[in-house]
């Protein structure tokens, strides 16, 4: 069982994109959700988490530019990232946080359910 990441593209700094995480073949709602990212030669990072309780957490080099949010009725969580730089440019990631707490989430955590991901360009 995966999710499913969507949304990425190219994208001139300053822009915007929204990225979808979707679940198809269970209930998304029950578990945290992470986004992670991987820029060209790095390792990967987290970027946001959202807990079942919709607390959210973001890294502080996109705080103010990222927000994650949840649709429970579409299963889908979402990455709104708006004044994109080419520091942003990765193939981004979702995936569940395995067991954690409903309250919070951890990017540090053990995840699961991880999607082949959607790249995001950042370039003029």
């Amino acid at each position: 069982v995966q999710l499913q990441a969507s949304g990425g593209g190219l994208v001139q700094p300053g822009g915007s994109l929204r990225l979808s995480c979707a679940a198809s073949k269970f209930q998304l709602d029950v578990y945290n959700v992470g986004w992670f990212r991987q820029a060209p030669g790095k390792e990967r990072e987290g970027v946001s988490c959202i807990s079942g309780e919709s607390r959210t957490f973001v890294i502080d080099s996109v705080k103010g530019r990222f927000a994650i949010s949840r649709d429970n009725a579409l299963n889908t969580v979402y990455l709104q990232m708006n004044n994109l730089t080419p520091e942003d440019t990765a193939v981004y990631y979702c995936a569940a946080e395995n067991g954690g707490n409903w309250y919070t989430c951890d990017l540090n955590s053990d995840y699961i359910s991880w999607g082949q991901g959607t790249l995001v360009t950042v370039s003029s």
